[in-house]
Formats: C-alpha cells, sequence, structure tokens
C-alpha cells in the first residue's frame, strides 16, 4: 500500500515538473478576419470591439471595417484612428467594428534591450525571434511584443480606403489614406509574431505585424518602416 502511494505522489511530481518545463503562457494570440479576405475585397466587420472592452490586459491591432481606419489597443486602452479632411481623428472607445482584429490579454512583460547597433527592421524581425526563443515562448504558436523607447524614424500610414475600389495591393493599402514619418520621436508599437498566419494576420513578406502611438497620443497607426534607436526596449510575454 505505502509503495502504490509512493509511486502515486512519485507520478504527481514528475508530472508538475514536466508542465512546468512545457513553455505554457497565461495568453493566447486570437483572430478575426484575415488579410487575404481583404485583399480579395471582403472588407466587412467580423468582431465588435465592444465584446473586448471589459478585458484590462488587452492589447490589440487590426483595421476598421471597409477599412476606414486603424485599430490600436494598449493595456484595454484604445487609440483608434481614422481619417477626416486629410487629419486624423483620433477614437478612445470600444465603438467600433473591425475587419481584421489580433489581440491577446498579456499581464506581465519581460524586457530585453534591443543591441544598439541594431537598426533595421529586418534585424529586429530576427532579434525577437531568437529572444523569444531564449525566454521559452512557444514558437509554433503567435505571440505578441512591445517596443519602447526613441524611434530613429518610423514611417506610419492610417488607411481610408475608397468606397466602390475593388482593386487591393499592398502598396495601394498603404498609399490610401494618410501617411507621414516620425523621426526621433518616443513610441510605443504593438506588434504580433508569427510564422503561419502570412495572409491572416502578416503580410507574405514578413512574420510581423505592428501598429505604434506616440507619447503624446497625437498620431498612431500602423507601422510600414521602421529604424530603431540607440536605446528601444523589446518587451516579451511573461511565461
Amino acid at each position: 500500500m505505502r509503495f502504490k502511494k509512493y509511486l502515486i505522489l512519485i507520478g504527481f511530481i514528475t508530472a508538475l515538473l514536466f508542465s512546468s518545463c512545457e513553455g505554457t503562457s497565461d495568453y493566447e494570440v486570437r483572430h478575426s478576419g484575415a488579410l487575404r479576405q481583404m485583399m480579395f475585397g471582403d472588407l466587412k466587420a467580423t468582431i465588435s470591439l465592444d465584446t473586448l472592452k471589459r478585458r484590462q490586459n488587452l492589447y490589440a491591432i487590426g483595421a476598421v471595417e471597409d477599412l476606414k481606419g486603424e485599430i490600436q489597443i494598449f493595456k484595454g486602452d484604445p487609440l483608434n484612428t481614422s481619417v477626416d479632411s486629410d487629419e486624423i481623428v483620433l477614437d478612445r472607445t470600444f465603438n467600433k467594428n473591425a475587419a481584421l482584429l489580433v489581440y491577446a490579454e498579456v499581464e506581465n512583460w519581460q524586457i530585453v534591450e534591443i543591441p544598439k547597433k541594431m537598426t533595421m527592421s529586418k534585424e529586429l524581425e530576427d532579434f525577437i525571434e531568437t529572444k523569444a526563443k531564449e525566454k521559452g515562448l512557444n514558437m509554433e504558436k503567435p505571440f505578441p511584443f512591445l517596443i519602447t523607447g526613441e524611434a530613429k524614424s518610423l514611417k506610419w500610414h492610417v488607411i481610408d480606403w475608397v468606397e466602390g475600389d475593388s482593386v487591393h495591393t499592398h502598396q495601394k493599402h498603404q498609399q490610401s489614406g494618410i501617411s507621414g514619418i516620425l523621426k526621433d520621436k518616443d513610441v510605443e508599437i504593438i506588434g504580433f509574431y508569427s510564422k503561419s498566419h502570412k495572409a491572416v494576420f502578416t503580410h507574405h513578406t514578413t512574420f510581423v505585424h505592428m501598429h505604434f502611438k506616440d507619447t503624446e497620443e497625437e498620431k498612431a497607426g500602423h507601422v510600414d518602416e521602421l529604424r530603431l534607436g540607440p536605446n528601444m526596449k523589446l518587451k516579451l510575454p511573461k511565461i
């Protein structure tokens, strides 16, 4: 009888140790809609932001239905943007429907210093993958990340698609609406990394999709190009 109890105890401890090493996390990336659908002209809403407004640790990016704006939610606080008369309009409510939305809830982050010599977006993508592996994230699944600090330059856009235009390309999406370049500005960037969601929530040339806001919260939108400053930080979900 004692031997049987001993075996049960050993089994329990083994299972506990095994489960603690599996790289489980308290976040799960979800998405609604897909880029490929929008490229085929399907711009209808797939989710209402109102359904997510009670999630305090929510991080999300996406596109408003009919491609009439960009969605950014930082720790449960929306800073959505649209265009009116060639000006950015900020919306801090959940009163939007999204054609595409990628989101996750993250309570705790771990900080990684980005090397000062790193400047280009492609280097950053490789760096994110390397550090995520080191920190034990499950690379078979998508994960969110944050980047903070002073960007050397950040090229951005807020989409404002012309109603009735049925020809969709990545270039036309970038050129629709308004765009600009921030230089030497403090920013916070929300991104999602995945090797298995091309044409879903990342474009076919990259494993990341990123949106931003500046620290004054005067501008926010989609990140087209990023040149890193010397003291920027990467934040990954703490597991």
